[in-house]
Protein backbone atom coordinates (compact mmCIF):
# COMPACT_ATOMS: atom_id res chain seq x y z
CA UNK A 1 0.00 0.00 0.00
CA UNK A 2 1.47 3.19 -1.35
CA UNK A 3 -0.70 5.39 0.09
CA UNK A 4 -1.89 5.70 3.84
CA UNK A 5 -4.08 7.94 5.32
CA UNK A 6 -3.88 8.74 9.39
CA UNK A 7 -6.94 9.39 11.29
CA UNK A 8 -7.80 8.83 14.83
CA UNK A 9 -4.21 11.35 16.20
CA UNK A 10 -4.34 12.06 19.28
CA UNK A 11 -4.11 16.02 20.60
CA UNK A 12 -3.84 17.16 23.73
CA UNK A 13 -2.92 21.01 23.83
CA UNK A 14 0.28 22.02 25.70
CA UNK A 15 -1.30 24.50 27.70
CA UNK A 16 2.20 25.84 29.15
CA UNK A 17 3.57 26.33 25.47
CA UNK A 18 0.70 28.01 24.32
CA UNK A 19 -0.13 30.31 27.15
CA UNK A 20 3.64 31.13 26.66
CA UNK A 21 3.17 31.85 22.86
CA UNK A 22 0.53 33.52 22.78
CA UNK A 23 1.43 36.08 25.92
CA UNK A 24 -1.40 34.46 28.52
CA UNK A 25 -0.18 35.27 31.89
CA UNK A 26 -1.02 32.41 34.35
CA UNK A 27 -3.15 32.79 37.03
CA UNK A 28 -6.01 35.45 35.41
CA UNK A 29 -9.24 34.76 33.90
CA UNK A 30 -7.32 35.34 30.34
CA UNK A 31 -6.06 31.80 31.36
CA UNK A 32 -8.96 30.31 32.88
CA UNK A 33 -10.86 31.54 29.57
CA UNK A 34 -7.68 29.90 27.27
CA UNK A 35 -8.20 26.16 29.35
CA UNK A 36 -11.91 26.50 28.76
CA UNK A 37 -11.16 26.96 24.71
CA UNK A 38 -8.32 24.45 24.40
CA UNK A 39 -10.44 21.79 26.48
CA UNK A 40 -13.20 22.60 23.57
CA UNK A 41 -10.70 22.14 21.31
CA UNK A 42 -9.42 18.93 22.60
CA UNK A 43 -12.73 16.96 22.19
CA UNK A 44 -13.74 18.72 18.90
CA UNK A 45 -10.20 18.21 17.39
CA UNK A 46 -9.61 15.60 14.41
CA UNK A 47 -6.36 16.41 12.32
CA UNK A 48 -5.30 14.03 10.30
CA UNK A 49 -2.68 13.32 7.23
CA UNK A 50 -2.42 11.85 4.29
CA UNK A 51 1.07 10.71 2.13
CA UNK A 52 2.12 8.49 -0.70
CA UNK A 53 5.13 6.94 -1.31
CA UNK A 54 6.11 7.57 -4.64
CA UNK A 55 9.14 7.23 -7.00
CA UNK A 56 10.98 9.55 -9.55
CA UNK A 57 10.79 8.09 -13.12
CA UNK A 58 12.30 11.09 -14.40
CA UNK A 59 14.26 14.47 -14.74
CA UNK A 60 14.69 17.36 -16.83
CA UNK A 61 16.41 20.54 -15.96
CA UNK A 62 13.79 22.17 -13.69
CA UNK A 63 11.14 19.41 -13.11
CA UNK A 64 11.17 15.79 -12.13
CA UNK A 65 7.86 13.34 -13.26
CA UNK A 66 7.04 11.14 -9.92
CA UNK A 67 4.63 8.61 -10.49
CA UNK A 68 3.31 10.15 -13.78
CA UNK A 69 3.31 13.70 -12.21
CA UNK A 70 5.31 16.36 -13.00
CA UNK A 71 6.49 18.32 -10.82
CA UNK A 72 8.04 21.49 -12.02
CA UNK A 73 10.94 23.30 -9.77
CA UNK A 74 14.63 23.82 -10.06
CA UNK A 75 15.45 23.51 -6.69
CA UNK A 76 13.21 20.43 -6.07
CA UNK A 77 15.04 18.84 -9.44
CA UNK A 78 18.15 19.62 -7.59
CA UNK A 79 17.72 17.91 -4.24
CA UNK A 80 16.26 15.02 -5.60
CA UNK A 81 19.31 14.20 -8.13
CA UNK A 82 20.09 11.39 -6.01
CA UNK A 83 16.29 10.35 -5.14
CA UNK A 84 14.83 7.64 -6.05
CA UNK A 85 11.62 8.07 -3.69
CA UNK A 86 10.16 10.50 -1.98
CA UNK A 87 6.78 10.86 0.20
CA UNK A 88 4.18 13.66 -1.04
CA UNK A 89 2.09 14.29 1.86
CA UNK A 90 -0.97 16.74 3.23
CA UNK A 91 -1.70 17.55 7.06
CA UNK A 92 -4.85 19.33 8.46
CA UNK A 93 -6.06 20.36 11.93
CA UNK A 94 -9.43 18.99 10.58
CA UNK A 95 -12.42 20.51 9.34
CA UNK A 96 -14.06 19.68 12.70
CA UNK A 97 -11.55 21.86 14.27
CA UNK A 98 -11.63 24.61 11.90
CA UNK A 99 -15.64 24.99 11.68
CA UNK A 100 -15.32 25.63 15.15
CA UNK A 101 -12.64 28.01 15.31
CA UNK A 102 -14.44 29.91 12.25
CA UNK A 103 -17.30 29.91 14.74
CA UNK A 104 -16.18 32.76 17.85
CA UNK A 105 -17.13 36.19 17.41
CA UNK A 106 -14.85 37.43 19.83
CA UNK A 107 -11.48 38.74 17.90
CA UNK A 108 -9.19 37.33 21.30
CA UNK A 109 -10.89 34.19 21.32
CA UNK A 110 -10.63 34.14 17.75
CA UNK A 111 -6.91 34.58 17.42
CA UNK A 112 -6.34 31.67 20.70
CA UNK A 113 -9.01 29.30 18.56
CA UNK A 114 -6.58 30.18 15.32
CA UNK A 115 -3.60 29.02 17.58
CA UNK A 116 -4.90 25.92 18.92
CA UNK A 117 -5.87 24.70 14.94
CA UNK A 118 -2.50 25.34 14.57
CA UNK A 119 -1.45 23.14 17.39
CA UNK A 120 -3.35 20.26 16.17
CA UNK A 121 -2.03 20.66 12.52
CA UNK A 122 1.58 20.24 14.40
CA UNK A 123 0.24 16.93 16.12
CA UNK A 124 -0.64 15.43 12.76
CA UNK A 125 2.37 16.57 11.01
CA UNK A 126 4.65 14.51 13.80
CA UNK A 127 2.55 11.52 13.33
CA UNK A 128 3.35 11.78 9.91
CA UNK A 129 7.13 11.49 10.35
CA UNK A 130 6.43 8.87 13.01
CA UNK A 131 4.43 6.73 10.73
CA UNK A 132 7.02 7.37 7.79
CA UNK A 133 9.63 6.94 9.88
CA UNK A 134 8.21 3.01 11.20
CA UNK A 135 7.08 2.21 7.82
CA UNK A 136 10.04 3.14 5.70
CA UNK A 137 13.35 4.28 8.07
CA UNK A 138 14.06 6.83 5.07
CA UNK A 139 17.12 8.16 6.91
CA UNK A 140 17.68 11.80 7.06
CA UNK A 141 15.18 13.93 5.39
CA UNK A 142 14.04 17.44 4.31
CA UNK A 143 11.02 19.22 3.16
CA UNK A 144 9.53 21.16 0.03
CA UNK A 145 6.62 23.07 0.18
CA UNK A 146 4.39 24.76 -2.58
CA UNK A 147 4.17 28.36 -2.53
CA UNK A 148 7.33 28.03 0.01
CA UNK A 149 9.46 29.55 -2.99
CA UNK A 150 8.55 31.35 -6.32
CA UNK A 151 10.89 28.32 -7.78
CA UNK A 152 7.90 26.04 -6.54
CA UNK A 153 4.80 28.46 -6.27
CA UNK A 154 0.96 27.53 -4.98
CA UNK A 155 0.19 27.29 -8.31
CA UNK A 156 1.83 23.63 -8.16
CA UNK A 157 -0.40 22.52 -5.56
CA UNK A 158 -2.68 20.92 -8.23
CA UNK A 159 -0.10 18.41 -9.70
CA UNK A 160 0.77 17.45 -6.11
CA UNK A 161 -3.02 16.63 -5.14
CA UNK A 162 -3.04 14.40 -8.25
CA UNK A 163 -0.06 12.46 -6.72
CA UNK A 164 -2.10 12.02 -3.56
CA UNK A 165 -5.02 11.04 -4.99
CA UNK A 166 -8.17 12.77 -3.44
CA UNK A 167 -7.37 14.46 -0.15
CA UNK A 168 -10.67 16.18 0.02
CA UNK A 169 -12.30 12.42 0.19
CA UNK A 170 -9.90 11.16 2.04
CA UNK A 171 -8.97 13.92 5.14
CA UNK A 172 -11.07 17.01 3.81
CA UNK A 173 -8.50 19.19 2.26
CA UNK A 174 -9.83 20.99 -0.66
CA UNK A 175 -8.17 23.62 -2.91
CA UNK A 176 -9.49 27.13 -3.48
CA UNK A 177 -9.54 28.45 -7.03
CA UNK A 178 -6.27 30.27 -5.78
CA UNK A 179 -4.66 27.24 -4.87
CA UNK A 180 -4.99 27.72 -1.17
CA UNK A 181 -5.99 24.67 1.09
CA UNK A 182 -9.34 24.76 2.92
CA UNK A 183 -8.92 24.24 5.82
CA UNK A 184 -6.58 27.26 5.90
CA UNK A 185 -4.75 25.11 8.81
CA UNK A 186 -3.07 22.74 6.24
CA UNK A 187 0.28 22.18 4.87
CA UNK A 188 1.33 20.30 1.60
CA UNK A 189 4.65 18.75 0.11
CA UNK A 190 7.20 16.23 -0.53
CA UNK A 191 9.62 14.93 1.59
CA UNK A 192 12.57 13.32 0.13
CA UNK A 193 15.89 11.77 1.60
CA UNK A 194 18.68 13.87 1.81
CA UNK A 195 22.67 13.78 2.48
CA UNK A 196 22.83 17.93 3.72
CA UNK A 197 21.09 20.09 5.62
CA UNK A 198 18.06 22.16 3.57
CA UNK A 199 15.61 24.34 4.34
CA UNK A 200 13.56 26.79 1.78
CA UNK A 201 14.38 29.89 4.59
CA UNK A 202 17.42 28.82 2.85
CA UNK A 203 17.03 30.73 -0.06
CA UNK A 204 14.68 32.93 1.17
CA UNK A 205 16.03 36.63 2.41
CA UNK A 206 12.96 37.93 4.25
CA UNK A 207 13.70 39.46 6.88
CA UNK A 208 12.08 39.58 10.28
CA UNK A 209 9.53 36.05 8.69
CA UNK A 210 7.72 35.21 12.10
CA UNK A 211 7.85 31.32 10.35
CA UNK A 212 11.53 31.35 9.63
CA UNK A 213 13.68 27.82 10.42
CA UNK A 214 17.10 28.17 9.06
CA UNK A 215 19.13 31.35 8.42
CA UNK A 216 18.88 32.55 4.74
CA UNK A 217 22.21 31.44 3.01
CA UNK A 218 23.43 34.06 0.23
CA UNK A 219 24.97 32.83 -2.64
CA UNK A 220 23.20 29.39 -1.75
CA UNK A 221 21.09 29.46 -5.18
CA UNK A 222 23.84 31.01 -7.42
CA UNK A 223 25.91 28.03 -6.15
CA UNK A 224 24.01 25.05 -6.13
CA UNK A 225 20.56 25.94 -8.13
CA UNK A 226 21.15 27.87 -11.24
CA UNK A 227 21.07 26.56 -13.91
CA UNK A 228 23.41 27.90 -16.93
CA UNK A 229 21.26 30.87 -18.37
CA UNK A 230 18.79 31.31 -15.67
CA UNK A 231 17.67 34.42 -14.46
CA UNK A 232 16.91 34.17 -10.75
CA UNK A 233 13.45 34.87 -10.11
CA UNK A 234 11.66 37.52 -8.26
CA UNK A 235 11.38 36.74 -4.37
CA UNK A 236 8.37 37.76 -2.98
CA UNK A 237 6.96 37.67 0.67
CA UNK A 238 6.69 33.98 1.97
CA UNK A 239 2.79 32.65 2.21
Amino acid sequence: MLTETLRHIPFQPNLTLLMKHLHIKEHTPYAGRFAELAGQAQAIAQPKALYRLAFVEARGDDWVRVDGVRLTSRVLRVNLEHAHRLFAFVATCGVELADWAAGWDDLLERYWAEALCEAALYAALRRLEERVEERYQPGRTAVMTPGSLPDWPLQEQRPLFTLLGDPASAIGVRLSESMLMQPIKSISGIRFPTQEEFASCQLCPRERCPGRRASYQEGLYEAKYRSPGQIRPHQPDCP
